[in-house]
């Protein structure tokens, strides 16, 4: 097909029409694009063409067999001013080397080393609530969640300033919309008010890390975690160590990227099994059956936590905390009979394919009945992909269905959740998919 015929598409009279209606709801524009104009979507973005692809094989084409074609899209660009040049921004030759020397913190013998740790912060976090009170459920996720990552990758103990931390995390996120906005690195420039806040937040992460790093660095002594294989590493040449720099865009990157996406997951789980009791009384049975007289999962027990997997499943194919994919062309590439320039984004979502009815029949409902062997086996495989695919899959991945699991069992073997029912819940798709208004649940003692 000509390169000039473009796939069917939203074309409004201004195309900057197209980046308002995109940023005031994004998963909702895209979801209404695919509903309305199929598996291949073209529309502008102001100056920008943009694809959205919306079927397996399309989604595989991108992120697995013709990756070397892409890089990473605006959004993530834009995240630089940040995250620099961590695992999740940089390209090429350093991402790789960087994924390498990171990727032994994530190997299956270490990953079991993190589970008592992992268990015991949430029933430490559990033992402080009220039975009765309502808390916000997705702030005490968010606290979770960054201690764990602070202990478990870094051997820091971050849990007291966890809530500071958190609320310098959300500002940034906060602010992540105008960052993608045309011309924001001009506007970045001025001294406006969210640019001083977000400079504030940015600050105030900077302190914890080049701190963690500093002590490290003075102890000299290796704890064989993830802190400790960036500080030893060495570059290709072996002619020197990573800085301090360098050190702290991946600590950061991993900070954001390791306790942000589980509390969310973990917080929309809550949720819906607050919506669905017949789903919950099932979890509470088989927790209690697997632990038996244990107050906390073991690594070991994870396997047998099967149910327990499969609600989070489903709950990552409703609410998947990182919703959107974006990569540019940096080639010209055939996808679906059509020609995407060099310069295009193009977009994926999961939240839009996770709901699509041909492979999830009555979408919007919770059903972990859909996470069965035969259930899986019989969708395609880019039919569901909350961690990405390709050489830029999570690398946290495992580490990330450990966790959730074991803090399931963990808080769900104390603790029932109920949502309150005036209180607002609505999604904030940003970097992540967050509950715009946080998730105030009451809790209550089994």
């Amino acid at each position: 097909m000509s390169a000039s015929v473009r796939p069917p598409g939203p074309h409004p009279r201004w195309p900057v029409i197209s980046f308002f209606e995109y940023r005031r709801d994004m998963a909702a524009f895209l979801e209404r694009a695919a509903r309305e104009h199929g598996d291949i979507v073209y529309f502008k973005m102001g100056p920008q063409d943009v694809y959205f692809l919306n079927h397996p094989d399309y989604i595989k084409d991108v992120l697995v067999m013709r990756q070397q074609n892409f890089m990473k899209g605006r959004a993530l660009q834009r995240s630089k001013r940040l995250l620099g040049e961590g695992l999740l921004t940089s390209e090429g030759s350093f991402h790789r080397r960087q994924r390498r020397l990171a990727q032994p913190a994530f190997h299956r013998h270490r990953i079991a080393s993190y589970a008592d740790a992992m268990t015991e912060y949430a029933a430490r976090a559990g033992a402080r609530w009220p039975d009765g009170e309502q808390l916000d459920i997705s702030r005490e996720m968010m606290k979770l969640t960054l201690a764990i990552v602070g202990k478990t990758l870094f051997d820091a103990d971050v849990e007291e300033e966890a809530q500071e931390i958190g609320e310098a995390l959300a500002t940034i996120l906060n602010l992540f919309n105008a960052m993608i906005f045309p011309f924001s690195e001009l506007l970045e420039k001025l001294p406006l008010p969210q640019n001083k806040r977000f400079e504030r937040a940015k600050r105030r992460l900077d302190e914890t890390i080049y701190r963690i790093i500093n002590e490290r660095r003075r102890s000299g002594e290796d704890h064989g975690d993830l802190l400790s294989m960036l500080l030893i590493s060495q570059d290709e040449e072996g002619t020197g160590s990573m800085t301090d720099e360098q050190v702290r865009d991946e600590v950061m990157t991993l900070f954001l990227a390791g306790h942000e996406t589980t509390a969310n997951a973990l917080t929309w789980t809550w949720y819906l099994l607050s919506q669905h009791e017949a789903e919950e009384a099932r979890l509470h049975a088989e927790i209690d059956e697997v632990l038996g007289t244990r107050e906390r999962p073991t690594f070991e027990m994870v396997e047998r936590l099967r149910y327990t997997e499969m609600v989070l499943a489903e709950s990552m194919r409703l609410y998947p905390p990182a919703w959107a994919i974006g990569r540019l062309a940096t080639k010209e590439t055939e996808i679906g009979g059509y020609t995407i320039a060099p310069g295009s984004l193009v977009l994926v979502s999961q939240y839009v394919m996770h709901r699509d009815p041909r492979y999830y029949p009555a979408p919007e409902n919770f059903d972990p009945e859909r996470w069965t062997v035969e259930a899986r086996e019989a969708r395609p495989q880019f039919s569901y992909f909350p961690f990405g695919a390709g050489a830029r899959r999570c690398i946290g991945e495992s580490f990330a269905w450990m966790e959730g699991i074991l803090l399931i069992s963990t808080l769900a073997r104390t603790w029932r959740m109920r949502h309150v029912p005036q209180h607002p819940v609505e999604l904030q798709p940003l970097i992540t998919l967050r509950p715009k208004h946080g998730m105030l649940m009451t809790v209550h003692k089994r």
